[in-house]
């Protein structure tokens, strides 16, 4: 209760920046938790009897004090599980701070064009799920991978690259998980918790474009 204060607070003070730290926190927590899983997945494919990292090292070590080369060679680490990329936490993080000033007034937009009452609920949450998903999911989604690319050094190839290999499956995937979580947000959540309740939600969601993002890097 004390920390929904504080948002409170914070909120009516500043809810802009309020919004775009608590987006750069989820977006964060979403990446950490996408590389995560791609590590555990990594583990999961090693093939029994393999060596696992620390034996690999072991390994290595033996064979360059032996042929006293350790200056000349690095250790092999092809099956070892992805290290934790920083780099591309931070992204994740600037690109959710970025994106909220955008998602905070495209949210109040929705709430001033079909306002919800006692007497009318269902229908103006349905409009607004439609508006949502037609027409800011579509675009939101370009942004996202454009932005991705971009920030990780890619060119005008490589974002029609990453385009034509994950935007149509990942706004697939958006059509099934998301119009459910906004009609439950727009029918029941207050207007400033909608961006945190979808950002909370989207962890999972975040995640998931995390691991299509870096799909086709491996």
């Amino acid at each position: 209760m004390r920390l929904i204060a504080k948002f409170n607070r914070y909120y009516a003070e500043k809810p802009i920046l309020t919004i775009m730290m608590t987006n750069a926190v989820l977006g964060g927590i979403a990446d950490t938790v996408a590389q995560s899983l791609t590590a555990i997945r990594h583990r999961s494919l090693q093939k029994p009897g393999e060596p696992d990292e620390t034996e690999l090292v072991e390994i290595e070590i033996d064979e360059l004090s032996k042929k006293d080369s350790w200056l000349a060679r690095e250790p092999d680490t092809k099956h070892l599980p992805p290290q934790f990329d920083f780099e591309r936490l931070t992204r994740f993080m600037a690109y959710g701070f970025l994106m909220s000033p955008v998602q905070f007034h495209w949210f109040a937009f929705l709430s001033r064009a079909f306002p919800i009452t006692k007497q009318s609920g269902t229908i103006p949450a349905l409009k607004r799920v439609a508006m949502d998903q037609l027409m800011f999911a579509p675009i939101g989604l370009a942004c996202f991978f454009t932005f991705m690319t971009v920030a990780e050094g890619g060119g005008r190839r490589a974002v029609a690259r990453k385009f034509q290999d994950v935007y149509l499956p990942a706004l697939k995937a958006n059509f099934m998980l998301w119009p459910a979580v906004q009609i439950l947000n727009f029918r029941v959540v207050p207007l400033q918790f909608q961006i945190p309740f979808v950002s909370s939600i989207g962890i999972a969601w975040t995640a998931y474009l995390s691991l299509s993002n870096s799909s086709d890097e491996a």
